[in-house]
């Protein structure tokens, strides 16, 4: 949802007709994929490649990407729509967030004009993912900290270090690496740069980093080892990587909330078709206030998490600093989905932890939300500092 000019944004209280047509035209490619399709392939350690062929193939992949480059020229706005609509069906592709969602935008507003000439039209059609290298072993969220370096040597840069838990790499044809390029001598922090490195470049290894997570996508440990990369792969200057990390930042949270959401609406749409088909006693145990209530608090946690959702992809789209709103957003997704599925699996008594109800194998991913991209407590220190005013503690 673009705004023009200086004209405020604003949340709209219900859906145009546009994005009611847009959700639809998704949620009918979905269905045809669903929980089952999901499964297999985490199961077979494959990727969603047909899901997504069929998403990019009708657009949907590039919607808020540049219209000059086969984009929808949309917004984050209208890709949140699309990976929720994912999520209800039960089967969401990540790389919504870490390609689509993340490197889209930087590219687009970071990289030189032969980068986005020779990127966007593939992250646009789908033909190409990029994932997001930024973690590392003992950064952790002090992203300031990390010691990948990166050196300038003549027209390239050498990149040695290495990154954890960096996901969708099996599937990536180019990594965006954030490595340190100096150091402020006042404070000691790091200075940091973003690269496109392409993913089979010679001194890149990797190693899959085995989870209980029953995604698709995998976690994996990245190592660097004299890897060149041109000088025109910079993204943004030289130092001020984190200025450009946050336009990518921003859009994961509200990407990742967005998933978040259609996963909870998932688990409370299974749990209230079980309430009401479930028979005990002589009644479906939904009629039961002790069922019921608790299902209809997941609904209203669920619609606080996407009314913030929604404000904060408007945010971001309009040019606004949507770090609060992405922040918040994040936060109430990842805790109206655990309850959710907790309440999904409590609902469905023993059938809950069973593969064919398809709720327990969602669990972990969920829960993990919770602590990743950023944790509750990195969010509730942001808060308290940039909203509240109270003083720095960290």
């Amino acid at each position: 949802m673009t705004v023009e000019g200086n004209v405020p944004p604003m949340l709209p209280l219900t859906p145009t007709a546009e994005e009611l047509a847009l959700r639809q035209a998704v949620r009918t490619i979905a269905a045809k994929f669903g929980p089952n399709y999901f499964q297999r392939v985490a199961d077979e350690g494959g990727q969603l490649t047909d899901l997504w062929k069929a998403l990019a193939d009708n657009g949907f992949v590039g919607v808020h990407l540049p219209e000059q480059y086969g984009g929808g020229g949309c917004g984050i706005y209208e890709l949140a729509a699309i990976v929720e609509e994912t999520a209800i069906a039960g089967c969401a592709p990540q790389a919504f967030i870490y390609s689509a969602g993340m490197a889209g935008p930087l590219i687009t507003k970071h990289a030189t004009p032969a980068v986005r000439d020779e990127w966007l039209p593939r992250l646009a059609s789908g033909e190409s993912i990029i994932s997001f290298a930024l973690t590392e072993s003992d950064a952790g969220s002090n992203s300031h900290n990390i010691r990948t370096k990166a050196e300038r040597q003549g027209d390239k840069y050498v990149i040695n270090g290495a990154k954890q838990f960096i996901t969708g790499v099996e599937s990536a044809d180019a990594i965006i690496v954030a490595a340190r390029t100096g150091t402020n001598e006042e404070t000691g922090r790091g200075r940091i740069s973003l690269f496109l490195v392409d993913a089979d470049a010679p001194g890149l290894t990797r190693t899959k980093i085995p989870t209980a997570i029953g995604m698709p996508e995998k976690s994996w440990s990245l190592f660097f080892d004299d890897v060149e990369v041109d000088a025109s792969r910079l993204l943004g200057e030289e130092n001020r990587g984190f200025r450009a990390i946050f336009d990518g930042l921003n859009a994961e949270r509200v990407l990742v909330a967005a998933m978040t959401n259609g996963f909870a609406q998932y688990a409370l749409t299974k749990a209230v078709n079980y309430a009401k088909q479930r028979v005990v006693w002589d009644a479906p145990i939904g009629s039961h206030q002790g069922v019921a209530h608790p299902l209809a608090r997941i609904k209203v946690e669920i619609e606080h998490a996407r009314l913030m959702t929604q404000k904060a992809a408007i945010l971001f789209d309009a040019g606004y600093d949507a770090g609060e709103s992405a922040n918040m957003c994040k936060m109430m997704a990842a805790e109206a989905a655990i309850h959710s599925f907790d309440r999904a699996i409590h609902t469905h008594g023993g059938n809950g932890v069973t593969l064919e109800y398809q709720l327990v194998n969602y669990w972990f991913h969920v829960r993990l939300l919770k602590v990743a991209p950023v944790s509750e407590e990195l969010v509730l220190s942001y808060i308290a500092q940039n909203t509240l005013g109270l003083p720095k503690s960290y």
